[in-house]
């Protein structure tokens, strides 16, 4: 008689620890979602017109966090930064140690004009860059892709962005349906 009580004990074992593997492997994943979402996944809604035609008004993009963690920010690249608590998104132009100036519309960096992509404007207004502008060694300057509507670098509002400031990499847009899809410089 004292088998059947054996084996009720050994099938309990079995089930309960496959509750526990249970737990464990959904423990694993939920945390591993919220890692991948923590570093890739940084929800930014633009607002205004300031990076068409790349990026409308109500497009919402994702923002890589890893991507600076593991290299720098290049030329080109649509960062995300803070400034006042807020999430704003403009395009890297001048890197750390050089000198940006915007003459006649057009971007000056480290003298040299900079064949801009076509996506970008011409600067009419060049604000701060219109005389040699030197960044420090973990300053940027960021310009909108639409230079008739962008507050960005060449304005005392934003001015000069310190590297602490930028976020990550926008690499994903997710809205609208019909737009979605990696950003590229």
């Amino acid at each position: 008689m004292a088998q059947p009580v054996i084996n009720d004990v050994r099938a309990t074992r079995t089930v309960f620890s496959e509750v526990i593997r249970w737990i464990v492997q959904v423990c694993v994943v939920i945390s591993l979602a919220l890692l991948v979402i923590w570093c890739f996944g940084v929800r930014v809604e633009i607002s205004g017109h300031s990076m068409e035609p790349s990026l409308n008004e109500g497009d919402v993009v994702l923002i890589d966090r890893v991507a600076y963690l593991l290299g720098d920010v290049e030329r080109f690249d649509a960062v995300g930064f803070y400034k006042d608590g807020k999430l704003i998104v403009k395009r890297a132009v001048g890197l750390p140690g050089e000198t940006v100036q915007i003459v006649n519309g057009e971007v000056l960096i480290n003298g040299t004009v900079e064949k801009l992509p076509e996506y970008m404007a011409y600067y009419l207004v060049p604000g701060l860059a219109d005389a040699p502008l030197q960044l420090g060694e973990d300053e940027y300057f960021l310009l909108g892709d639409n230079g008739e509507s962008s507050e960005d670098s060449r304005f005392q509002t934003i001015g000069k962005v310190r590297r602490d400031v930028i976020s990550g990499r926008v690499w994903f847009r997710i809205s609208p349906f019909k737009d979605i899809g990696r950003i590229t410089k």
